[in-house]
């Protein structure tokens, strides 16, 4: 039974999506990782609690196929949301280079320069400091 579990996770990791714009916060990158992780000896992987191992696939299975987004009970008269963005301006929008940028929008000027001259290892700090004090003063 472990090798089924396997294997249907195995097949929901091949079917989700990777999005490269989000690194190091994409859902699909992070599915892989948890199934190679909890199955560490492959078909052979003992399942300690199956019940929730398989609760865990058939929810990330009718995520994966937008099960509540077609789902009649729910319906959607528009693909867009209250903002009247598309998929695709959010998916630029919630890319990770576009995130960063507007971190950088959001750092003051001060904090932008002392990352910019601050060194960074203690050490460096304390001979910085000692070079300041040791100039002559005019």
């Amino acid at each position: 039974m472990a090798a089924l579990r396997y294997r249907r996770f195995l097949k929901l990791c091949e079917e989700w999506p990777v999005d490269e714009t989000k690194r190091g916060r994409d859902l699909g990158a992070y599915l892989r990782q948890r199934v190679a992780q909890a199955f560490r000896e492959g078909e052979n992987t003992q399942v300690a609690e199956p019940e929730a191992c398989d609760q865990m696939y058939e929810s990330l299975a009718r995520l994966h196929s937008n099960y509540y987004k077609h789902k009649c009970q729910y319906p959607r008269p528009r693909e867009t949301s209250f903002s009247g963005l598309s998929m695709e301006e959010y998916k630029l929008i919630l890319s990770t280079d576009t995130l960063e940028e507007f971190q950088e929008m959001d750092k003051s000027v001060w904090k932008k320069l002392q990352e910019k001259f601050a060194p960074t290892r203690p050490e460096e700090k304390h001979k910085a400091w000692a070079r300041v004090l040791s100039r002559p003063r005019t």
